[in-house]
C-alpha cells in the first residue's frame, strides 16, 4: 500500500459500474437513503470496490440518520487517506482508499464513542464480504 494504484480512466470504467466510477474516480456522491448499504445490518467486512482493501468492519457501523453508511472507526486507519476538501463551498475531510486513491466519502467529528468520528461513506465505493 505504498503508492496508489495507477490505472487509466478507461481501465477503471471497464472494472466499475457507471455509478461506482462517478463516485470513486470523480469524487461523486450518491443521493442519501439510496445506496445499497445505508440500511444494511449484515455482519462482515466492507472493502473498497476498486481494489478490495479491507476498510471497515460492520461492527463499527451505526445509524447516523444521514442516509449513508456510517462507521465510527476504520478497520485499520493506515488504509485510509484523509485530506482537506473545500469543494461545494464547504470545508470537509475527504476519505480516500490509500491503496488505490478511490474517493470513499467524508469523515466528521460528530460520531459516537469511543472515537467521536463519523465516517460517512458512499455505498457505491464499497463491497461487503458477509460473515
Amino acid at each position: 500500500m505504498d503508492e496508489p494504484s495507477k490505472k487509466s480512466a478507461a481501465e477503471w470504467r471497464e472494472q466499475l459500474t457507471p455509478e461506482q466510477f462517478r463516485v470513486t474516480r470523480q469524487c461523486g456522491t450518491e443521493s442519501p437513503f439510496t445506496g445499497l448499504y445505508w440500511d444494511c445490518h449484515d455482519a462482515g467486512t466492507y472493502r473498497c470496490v476498486c481494489c478490495g482493501s479491507a476498510l471497515f468492519d460492520a461492527s463499527a457501523k451505526f445509524d447516523s440518520g444521514s442516509g449513508w453508511p456510517s462507521f465510527f472507526q476504520a478497520e485499520q486507519a493506515d488504509r485510509l487517506l484523509i485530506r482537506r476538501d473545500s469543494s461545494h463551498g464547504m470545508v470537509r475531510d475527504e476519505v480516500c482508499c490509500k491503496q488505490c486513491g478511490a474517493h470513499l466519502g467524508h469523515v466528521f467529528p460528530d460520531g459516537p464513542k469511543p472515537t467521536g468520528l463519523r465516517f460517512c461513506i458512499n455505498s457505491a465505493a464499497l463491497s461487503l464480504d458477509k460473515r
